[in-house]
């Protein structure tokens, strides 16, 4: 690899952009994991509080068979980078000790579901009255009011009441969700930019405050464009392609079409246009764009027959030089291989003290033209709470009695 393809370098620690900043992580499985770990990234000093012995549910949480050093990878993964401190919130003196961190932090991050904290005594009200600088950021299924206050705030819950599965897949598919927890995801990079928003609000004001999201409205955020369509076309229910269905909204040739070898990603062009590349007449008669839209399937049809004639980089041979969008569609193996993706360096190992190591995916953000990596891999339950009470000199005894 040439130095021109070679990654970046990554940013040292003390040179990101949040270093200096604390964060308590109370948060469970992914939505809230998500914004600490991102916060983590930054290069904030992230806590994550956790209950004696089991510690966060995620830890036996499995996505595959996988698991590493007794917890699952899906916890390694979005776990990366952060201390463990064990506390039974059900004990006074735990409580009080993490009280006191409480008071030390930036930022707080909780995801349980409405009213958990105000019983455990850690609600926004009384985190404020501890530390008015405190920039608290909660995560709920749907918002702490309502008919589904109470419901489990689960992403293929979630995913399913906004409306989003009627967008993917065909038309005779029935409702389909994304193969990914793309509520999750989506809450906890909101909910990261409005703690950024509030952290930048309080150097100016000295005050913190109060940052709420719900997997819900993050989900239905996700579908602005064509939830604005729906609001201001009369109501009407999106209308999925019959063929190779990419987007509910687009026209023809959006999407993506089998080839004698694989498969071809076409995006937006000119239908005779492509018609005329490709060497398909019945798609030169095509000249009317509105019909592009309104006879879509007809027309991805004659183009899907059309297009297992060649093999996907004959058509790219094709395509590419005439500046249409479009793409190979690969698999990970063929992406992993490609120098398209080694050049941008996306994965890094980390690493427990005990040597267990994981190779993941690093932040996507570049700071100053250089990486945010980091080979700390995820704590064990309670790993760090004896160094984090001896560094903060918290004056309570709170080892986590054990169960």
């Amino acid at each position: 690899m040439t130095d021109s393809s070679r990654p970046p370098a990554s940013l040292p620690s003390a040179q990101r952009p949040l270093a200096g900043l604390l964060v308590l992580d109370f948060s469970q499985f992914l939505a809230g994991p998500s914004a600490a770990l991102r916060l983590a990234d930054l290069g904030a000093r992230v806590i994550k509080i956790e209950r004696p012995g089991s510690g966060d549910l995620c830890r036996q949480l499995y996505i595959s068979n996988l698991e590493l050093d007794g917890d699952s990878t899906l916890f390694h993964s979005i776990n990366r980078n952060k201390e463990s401190f064990a506390a039974d919130l059900k004990q006074p003196n735990h409580l009080a000790a993490v009280r006191e961190l409480v008071a030390r932090a930036d930022v707080l991050i909780q995801n349980f579901r409405p009213g958990v904290m105000e019983r455990i005594g850690l609600d926004y009200a009384i985190a404020r009255a501890i530390n008015p600088r405190l920039v608290y950021g909660s995560i709920t299924g749907y918002g702490d009011r309502g008919p589904w206050r109470d419901k489990p705030g689960q992403d293929l819950l979630a995913q399913s009441l906004s409306g989003l599965t009627w967008l993917s897949g065909d038309e005779d598919q029935g409702p389909v969700p994304m193969g990914l927890a793309v509520a999750d995801m989506l809450a906890g990079a909101h909910l990261v930019q409005g703690l950024l928003a509030c952290l930048v609000r309080r150097g100016i004001t000295g005050e913190g405050g109060l940052v709420e999201v719900s997997l819900l409205e993050s989900v239905l955020d996700l579908q602005f464009e064509v939830l604005t369509t729906h609001l201001n076309d009369g109501g009407l229910q999106p209308q999925r392609s019959a063929v190779n269905n990419a987007h509910a909204y687009l026209a023809a040739p959006y999407g993506i079409y089998a080839t004698g070898d694989g498969h071809l990603a076409l995006a937006m062009i000119s239908i005779p246009q492509l018609g005329a590349l490709i060497g398909c007449q019945a798609l030169v008669t095509y000249n009317d764009p509105k019909r592009w839209f309104g006879e879509r399937d007809e027309i991805k049809a004659i183009l899907a027959e059309h297009l297992r004639e060649k093999t996907t980089d004959a058509w790219l041979a094709i395509l590419e030089p005439a500046d249409v969008w479009c793409a190979d569609v690969f698999t990970w193996p063929r992406l992993r291989a490609h120098a398209g993706f080694q050049t941008l360096g996306m994965t890094q190992v980390v690493s427990r003290a005990n040597g267990a190591s994981l190779e993941t995916t690093r932040c996507p953000i570049r700071i100053d033209g250089q990486l945010l990596t980091s080979a700390r891999g995820a704590p064990g339950v309670g790993e760090d709470t004896t160094t984090i009470r001896v560094e903060l000199n918290l004056n309570l005894d709170v080892e986590p009695r054990q169960p």
